[in-house]
């Protein structure tokens, strides 16, 4: 017969013991968050809240730029580089039509500080074409209709351009996919649909630009 001692824990006991533990964890827990935060406001420096002096590289080209640290990308784009084709409308990253490159992926630019794209490389719409030379997803766009107001347009452009940078030959789910965050309230989706996959046939988005030029035609 075991000669060990019978240890009652009451319900309460239970309890009041669970909760020591779980206090004590949750503490510790807490502890270390703070202590990795301290650790990482330590290696990184402090900016702001007065502008600061950054380089945007935009379209092949550096800019240098002066920014507060709440700037997007999109305000700078568009209040100091003058390149207005990046269109702001929610404001909030819900419509895409501020949509630009970061080293060549899709990118909304009113959710990007202007500090985060310093030493990336950022291409927007006016960076597409070449002069009268038009980026063929830009043709494509104006032979088969596919904008009315134009707001949404450019963040439209800049995904089935990156779309057709990735697969030169897309499906038609692959392009419904790749514009599922643009919104377009005039429900121009079928024409876009249409005219990046005649986009599509003209090889390499990148390679083929289109002169649209009527007087150089013929």
């Amino acid at each position: 017969m075991s000669n060990t001692p019978k240890v009652e824990v009451s319900r309460r006991g239970f309890l009041k013991g669970a909760g020591l533990t779980a206090a004590t964890t949750v503490l510790d827990t807490a502890s270390a968050i703070a202590h990795d935060a301290q650790q990482a406001s330590s290696r990184s420096a402090a900016v702001g809240p007065d502008a600061v002096p950054i380089k945007l590289h935009v379209n092949g080209q550096e800019h240098a730029v002066s920014v507060e640290p709440r700037y997007t990308l999109a305000e700078t784009l568009r209040d100091q580089l003058n390149l207005t084709g990046t269109k702001v409308v929610c404001d909030r990253g819900s419509c895409s039509a501020c949509t630009v490159w970061v080293d060549g992926a899709p990118q909304l630019a009113c959710m990007t500080l202007a500090l985060d794209a310093a030493g990336h490389k950022i291409t927007t719409i006016e960076g597409l074409s070449r002069g009268d030379q038009l980026h063929s997803i830009q043709a494509a766009f104006i032979k088969h209709d596919a904008l009315q107001c134009g707001f949404c347009t450019p963040g439209m452009v800049m995904s089935c351009a990156a779309l057709l940078e990735r697969n030169p030959n897309p499906s038609l789910a692959d392009v419904k996919h790749a514009v599922s965050g643009n919104l377009c309230r005039c429900g121009t989706y079928p024409k876009v649909f249409t005219a990046t996959l005649d986009a599509a046939k003209h090889g390499s988005a990148r390679a083929q630009l289109l002169d649209l030029n009527p007087a150089k035609e013929g």
